[in-house]
């Protein structure tokens, strides 16, 4: 699929996903989802990819929500089938044994939210708002926004945000555990890349495994998430990885991580 909406580039390990609309604020429309899910396909794919940054186009927003004009044209049974292709889009990247980072360089509304909820970590830029302002519509978030930001922030502050439709500001998103760290805007790129370097320089199987036992587990009982927890501790540890780990700590030197 040609990929008109986003700009996508893999640069030494690291996948850049940009979402390319600025003269709308990166807003999303069917296109755009449409093209993410062929994106995230790639991600989940292609070999050369270890890890993600996601950040929009320009100095204004991530993504400013929705196209408004395609939400007003649509009945009951689009807007299911509209809410169903964005979850399945989000739920695949949040699932991607690979490190996601959303690099909020601005708006981060409604659907823009909800994708970068879907990210594994986000740094947002001081100039960063974050909102899911739907109910200002008359609608509900469809993309994820009211299980995830739930189950990121607590249920008390979620529901204060998703029923007021406010805006976040960076600050209180980095304050209530929305966001992982804030830059200057100036630094945002850097900073995500850094990021990503870092969990690069570890071992490949290790960061797959991290990125399944917390996705997974969250979705068991805390017994079930423990035997699954033990479960890849096993299986890491046959690796030849966990056999260079150890022996480099030892010898002092730094670990030459293969993902075997």
């Amino acid at each position: 699929m040609k990929l008109d909406n986003i700009l996508y580039e893999v640069k030494e390990g690291i996948a850049w996903v940009t979402f390319n609309r600025p003269k709308v604020l990166n807003a999303l429309n069917h296109q755009t989802i449409e093209e993410l899910a062929v994106v995230v396909d790639d991600l989940a794919k292609n070999t050369a990819v270890r890890a993600a940054i996601l950040t929009g186009a320009g100095e204004k927003a991530f993504v400013a929500g929705a196209d408004i004009r395609e939400l007003a044209s649509l009945d009951p049974l689009a807007a299911k089938e509209f809410a169903r292709k964005g979850q399945a889009v989000t739920l695949a990247l949040e699932n991607l044994s690979k490190p996601v980072i959303a690099a909020v360089n601005g708006f981060a509304l409604g659907g823009g939210c909800e994708i970068a909820l879907a990210c594994h970590m986000r740094i947002a830029s001081e100039n960063a708002v974050f909102g899911q302002p739907e109910v200002n519509l008359g609608i509900i978030p469809g993309y994820g926004g009211t299980q995830r930001l739930a189950r990121l922030v607590g249920k008390g502050r979620a529901l204060e945000i998703l029923l007021s439709g406010r805006m976040v500001s960076a600050e209180e998103a980095f304050q209530i555990g929305l966001v992982n760290k804030v830059v200057p805007p100036e630094a945002l790129v850097q900073e995500a890349e850094k990021w990503a370097g870092t969990i690069l320089s570890k071992g490949p199987l290790a960061v797959r495994y991290v990125l399944d036992a917390v996705n997974h587990g969250l979705n068991m009982s805390l017994p079930d998430a423990l035997d699954y927890e033990a479960s890849l501790f096993g299986l890491v540890c046959q690796t030849e990885d966990r056999k260079e780990g150890t022996r480099a700590f030892l010898e002092k030197r730094p670990a030459q991580f293969k993902g075997k």
